[in-house]
């Protein structure tokens, strides 16, 4: 065998297959889905108004409806919510598998996988379809907003994003000029 064929076998691959960023993208958002709505559930069904302390003063659980978007933005507003939820869903379905990196893939899953529990939500709970409120009971100090597991996941979307954006790479992959 001829010496540069060997090299190319014993070449490392170092970026992943759009299969494998498309696999990571749908599998991370069905799986933050889950996450969420199973811990919304057990929310539903363990807590009540009453604020519980699990780590001291620093972390509580506490049931809350929230009819608006993160810090009350939209009160009342709750169908133009999930429309905005609901397209910025598909937009993700339809973008989010075009991604030319890892890096952006995840931040991408864990977008998808943020907006869908919260419309999930806005769509199927009371007070009625389409119009439904979310469920939040995460609740930090310093009068911080009550929130849930998609809110972290839409947040930790938006640093990886901006994390990515500094480090010269373009959205879905590349590299700025």
């Amino acid at each position: 065998m001829k010496k540069h064929k060997v090299k190319n076998l014993l070449r490392v691959k170092k970026t992943a297959t759009k299969r494998q960023r498309i696999a990571v993208f749908f599998l991370l958002a069905i799986l933050i889905v889950a996450v969420d709505q199973i811990s919304k559930y057990w929310a539903e069904a363990n807590l009540d108004s009453t604020s519980v302390p699990v780590i001291g003063e620093l972390l509580h659980f506490r049931l809350a409806y929230n009819n608006a978007a993160a810090f009350s933005i939209g009160l009342g507003a709750t169908w133009i919510l999930t429309l905005i939820s609901l397209t910025a869903s598909i937009l993700l379905v339809w973008y989010g598998p075009r991604v030319k990196t890892m890096s952006w893939a995840v931040a991408a899953g864990f977008a998808l996988g943020g907006a869908v529990g919260n419309l999930i939500d806005r769509a199927f709970k009371p007070p009625q379809f389409l119009n439904g409120w979310v469920v939040d009971f995460i609740q930090i100090p310093f009068n911080f907003p009550i929130f849930n597991l998609a809110d972290t996941f839409l947040v930790t979307a938006v640093i990886l994003s901006v994390a990515l954006t500094l480090r010269g790479d373009e959205i879905g992959g590349g590299r700025a000029k």
